[in-house]
């Protein structure tokens, strides 16, 4: 099967340094800080890239589970939002919330939700984060 990389370097101190992140594939070459990541600076973080890989990750897996049951999508739209707070010892990933509105031809709405729950469930970057709270709110456009 596949293997993906995607490389960091970080120079400096935690607050005043500076890191680049990039992809194998050369599609994403970006800056990160502390201000990116903490604060609301420019640049990217591993919390956004996260977000990404999994809106991206549960959105193929609902297309992919609908068609199967019959039901192609016409459009699979997710947003991942991804909560990083401050706990005892550090930062933490609290919480994913996955908001996802779909236009489904012919699916009701019982048969839309599970497909949206297997895919939360079973997509691989909810296995890989099963550590983590992920809350799904799914809807049909």
């Amino acid at each position: 099967m596949a293997v993906r990389t995607a490389e960091a370097e970080w120079r400096g101190a935690l607050r005043d340094g500076t890191g680049r992140i990039r992809t194998g594939s050369g599609t994403l070459d970006s800056a990160y800080s502390f201000p990116s990541r903490f604060e609301s600076g420019s640049g990217t973080n591993p919390e956004e890239l996260i977000a990404a890989a999994h809106a991206g990750c549960f959105s193929m897996a609902l297309a992919h589970g609908l068609a199967g049951a019959g039901h192609p999508a016409e459009r699979v739209s997710t947003t991942a939002k991804v909560h990083l707070e401050k706990a005892d010892g550090g930062f933490t990933i609290s919480r994913i919330d996955l908001v996802c509105e779909a236009e489904v031809p012919g699916i009701d709405e019982a048969g839309f939700r599970k497909q949206a729950e297997d895919a939360k469930a079973n997509c691989p970057v909810s296995k890989a984060l099963a550590a983590t709270e992920i809350t799904l709110d799914a809807r049909l456009a």
